[in-house]
C-alpha cells in the first residue's frame, strides 16, 4: 500500500511534501470529527513486512478492534511476518482478514486469487475472519496502470474477483483510491454491487469516492509508522464488522 515515507510515493495520490502534512494533521484530527465521533468509529490498522514490532494487545486496549494485514503479492509470499502478525492480531481477540498486493502485469487475475486463497488469503466462518482484500494502486516498479488498458484491468480484477469468490464464497474487499481508479479502469462501475470498498485517502473525509460505489466500507485515513501500521475505520457499528466477518 501507498506508504508516506522518503523515496515512496504518497498514498492517495497526494502530491508532494503535502501529503505527508496531511496524513499528520488526520491522524492527530480525530478523523476530522469531534473527539466524541472519533472515539466512537470502529478503529482498525493495517500492517505488512514494514511493520516489525506491532504490539496488538496494546492496540487492542487502545480500542483497534480489527487489522488487515498483507499476505501475498503477485504469486509470491509478500510478508514474512505475515504468520506472526495473523496470529498476534486473533491472540488479541481483533478481528483480521489479508490482503494481496496485485500485480497484474505478471500472471492473471485468477492465478494470484488462488494463491492468496491458498497463502493466507482464505475466509472462513468463525467470526474473525475478514473477507480477504485486493489491493490495486499505482505500480511501484513501472507504468502506473501496469501496461493494462482500462478494459484490460477490469477484466484483470473481474478474473481475480470471481476466482476469489469461487475459492472462498466471499467476494473481496477493493482496497483503491479515486483517482487509481478512474484512470486505470476508466471509472468502471461494475463492481461496487458486490465487493465492499476500501477507499485510501489521507484527508478528514474519505471524499468522492471512486466510480460505482455510493458509500465505503474501510477508510484508511492516515499513515501509521514502522510499528503501529496504518490507520483504518471502518464504516459501522462493531456489531456490523462482525456481521461482515461472519457473511451475515
Amino acid at each position: 500500500m501507498w506508504r508516506c515515507l522518503a523515496g515512496r510515493r504518497a498514498r492517495a495520490r497526494v502530491t508532494g511534501a503535502a501529503g505527508c502534512v496531511l496524513a499528520a494533521s488526520a491522524a492527530t484530527s480525530g478523523l476530522g470529527v469531534s473527539p466524541a465521533a472519533a472515539a466512537a468509529a470502529v478503529q482498525g490498522l493495517d500492517v505488512s513486512s514494514h511493520q516489525i514490532s506491532t504490539d496488538w494487545a496494546s492496540a487492542a486496549s487502545g480500542g483497534t478492534q480489527f487489522a488487515y494485514i498483507k499476505a501475498t503479492e503477485g504469486l509470491r509470499v509478500g510478508n514474512a511476518r505475515f504468520a506472526a502478525q495473523y496470529g498476534g492480531t486473533y491472540a488479541a481477540g481483533l478481528i483480521h482478514g489479508a490482503y494481496h498486493f496485485a500485480r497484474p502485469n505478471l500472471s492473471s487475475g485468477a492465478a494470484q486469487a488462488s494463491y492468496f486463497a491458498a497463502h493466507g488469503g482464505g475466509w472462513s466462518a468463525d467470526g474473525r475472519t475478514l473477507p480477504g482484500a485486493l489491493d490495486v494502486e499505482p505500480n511501484p516498479r513501472g507504468a502506473r496502470c501496469y501496461g493494462l488498458s482500462p478494459s484490460a484491468m477490469v477484466a484483470w480484477i473481474a478474473d481475480f474477483a470471481s476466482t476469489y469468490h469461487a475459492r472462498t464464497s466471499r467476494w473481496p474487499v477493493i482496497y483503491t483510491s479515486r483517482d487509481w481508479w478512474n484512470a486505470c479502469t476508466g471509472g468502471y462501475p461494475g463492481f461496487a454491487s458486490q465487493d465492499p470498498l476500501w477507499v485510501a485517502r489521507y484527508a478528514a473525509t474519505p471524499g468522492q469516492l471512486p466510480a460505482g460505489w455510493n458509500s465505503y466500507t474501510f477508510w484508511q485515513y492516515a499513515p501509521g509508522s514502522p510499528v503501529t501500521g496504518d490507520h483504518d475505520v471502518f464504516n459501522g457499528s462493531s456489531a456490523m464488522l462482525r456481521n461482515l466477518a461472519t457473511g451475515s
